[in-house]
């Protein structure tokens, strides 16, 4: 389990891109599902003020939903659909 740990805690930090090649923000933690020991979001934060500016993603950031992440190395890519957002009552999460 220690190894996996150290997994999950080196996305924090790394750079999220859309699969299009576009900055979305930065990993500022990793949203847990501890019954099932699942990652099930993450927390961004550093957001792309041209895609969020006109949006309310509360105080820090948003989560996205971690179904969305097609890949993980240096940075994180994710479906283009947060290229897309509109608003907060569809699949994307207000952050804390």
């Amino acid at each position: 389990m220690d190894s996996e740990a150290d997994e999950i805690t080196s996305l924090v930090g790394r750079e999220v891109y859309s699969n299009n090649g576009v900055f979305v923000g930065e990993v500022e933690d990793v949203r847990l599902d501890l019954d099932t020991e699942v990652v099930n979001g993450l927390a961004l934060s550093e957001l792309n003020p041209q895609l969020f500016a006109d949006t309310e993603t509360g105080k820090k950031g948003v989560i996205v939903p971690y179904r969305w992440v097609r890949a993980v190395g240096d940075v994180v890519l994710i479906n283009d659909i947060v290229e897309r957002y509109e608003s907060p009552d569809e699949d994307t999460e207000v952050a804390v």
